[in-house]
């Protein structure tokens, strides 16, 4: 029964919202169309369909029903998976080694060349969606951690207190880099910056070890990983277990601590901002800094800071507002840290709905170049995606924020003896996550236009 009105909620929301197209970077062409319904009442009808799946996890669902679906799994041997592993490995290592190689020597149009074509739509879109759709193959696909294996590793002691901070911060630096510089079309550029980042990496890894380096401190390994805890699929020595998507969300010490937290929130983040700034909303709000003088680069990275600061005080005001709720003892960092891994099943959806098109659009193209990806090509095939497709990346976005409510839902009587104080634990929560809904539905049904003032 829950399932059904699951459903119904869901189907209602993708009815309700209409035609949009996502925004899929600068290699794609796409305009998103306007909606032909009120904005408030596309807005309205999202952030419902989250809080009654709120209610309906609330009041019909139990422990036993809980536990039953968190604890379902398959397990399955994988024949010849020292091959497997071993040929995965070797195509990481070959791919940066194309990258570098056509980046340099390669076509110079940015829809030809195989290196922009497999970082951005191979890597960053298509390889991202199957890590939270499948698993994560990134922990063997990782060429730099497979050569840094390779090395001596000095073992340094990596200082505690830094924790997950530089990944933060390399994350939203990455991001920014990616925005505002021509890292999307010009292809030297791109290897220069993939030469620059190995170097980093390997002498991180070689002073601190591949383990510490991958496990703290590298920021797309830390994607990689988060976003496998979405996924059915998950290595487990020797085989593959498989679970309901997002299950293994509400398992215990996944996100501890504020700097893990902070991770999270700036993952969410920076996938609203890079759709954020392509917006006529954005070219508005920005034009008035850039008058008056302030480097657009100035102004793109003060809307970075200051949206993740938003979207911390926001969650950290919620966490706060959960203990009063709840009538806890428990701090409100020890809460902040118990529901953080919900919201990835958020960000899932809304990378899902950022990038779909884009990678389909885009994917043939990169077949193209691969196939001789020293070539220059005048034309590449790139397909165009029907009106009826924005229906998907809304239907992502709600999906994406049901199951976070389901599994915050499973968190809560995990952490709270009583059924009562575990659902208003929720609340506070629940409406940070309805204002994570609206922005992610906002900004996807808005026309994208080239990034202003760059």
């Amino acid at each position: 029964m829950l399932r059904r009105r699951a459903v119904a909620v869901v189907a209602l929301a993708v009815l309700a919202v209409g035609r949009a197209t996502a925004h899929g970077g600068s290699l794609a062409e796409d305009i998103r169309e306007p909606l032909t319904i009120p904005t408030w009442l596309f807005l309205s009808t999202g952030g419902a369909a989250v809080g009654a799946s709120f209610l309906l996890a609330s009041f019909v669902t139990d422990r036993e029903l809980i536990d039953a679906i968190h604890d379902w799994r398959r397990g399955a041997a994988v024949p010849g998976r020292r091959v497997a592993v071993g040929l995965l490995r070797a195509a990481g290592i070959a791919g940066v080694a194309l990258v570098v190689v056509v980046g340099y020597f390669g076509p110079t149009d940015a829809r030809s060349n195989a290196a922009i074509l497999l970082v951005w739509v191979g890597w960053w879109a298509g390889l991202s969606m199957s890590a939270y759709l499948l698993g994560n193959s990134w922990s063997v696909l990782n060429p730099w951690r497979t050569v840094a294996e390779l090395l001596p590793a000095l073992d340094l002691r990596y200082p505690d207190r830094l924790g997950a901070w530089p990944s933060v911060v390399g994350l939203l630096a990455l991001v920014y880099l990616e925005v505002v510089s021509p890292l999307a079309e010009n292809a030297s550029l791109l290897a220069t910056t993939v030469v620059a980042y190995s170097a980093v990496t390997l002498i991180g890894a070689v002073a601190f070890g591949p383990s510490t380096w991958f496990g703290q401190v590298d920021p797309p390994a830390r994607v990689f990983r988060y976003y496998g805890r979405v996924a059915p699929l998950s290595s487990d020595g020797d085989g593959l277990t498989l679970r309901l998507p997002g299950m293994a969300l509400s398992e215990r010490r996944l996100v501890d601590g504020r700097d893990e937290v902070a991770f999270v929130l700036a993952l969410l983040w920076v996938t609203t901002f890079d759709g954020f700034v392509s917006t006529p909303a954005w070219r508005g709000l920005a034009g008035p800094f850039v008058g008056l003088g302030i480097p657009p680069l100035g102004v793109y990275l003060l809307a970075l800071l200051l949206g993740f600061g938003l979207f911390w005080s926001l969650y950290v005001l919620a966490a706060r507002l959960s203990r009063s709720t709840a009538e806890t003892f428990l701090t409100p960092a020890a809460l902040a840290a118990r529901f953080a891994p919900p919201l990835l099943a958020i960000v899932a959806g809304y990378h899902f709905a950022h990038y779909l098109d884009y990678f389909l659009g885009l994917a043939p193209a990169l077949g193209q170049t691969l196939a001789a990806p020293l070539t220059a090509r005048s034309t590449v095939l790139v397909l165009s995606m029907p009106g009826w497709f924005g229906g998907v990346a809304m239907a992502s976005i709600i999906v994406g924020h049901l199951l976070a409510i389901w599994v915050a839902h499973a968190a809560a009587y995990d952490l709270f003896p009583g059924r009562l104080q575990a659902i208003r634990s929720q609340y506070p929560f629940i409406a940070v996550m309805v204002v994570y809904t609206m922005t992610s539905l906002w900004v996807i049904s808005q026309p994208d236009i080239p990034l202003p003032y760059l």
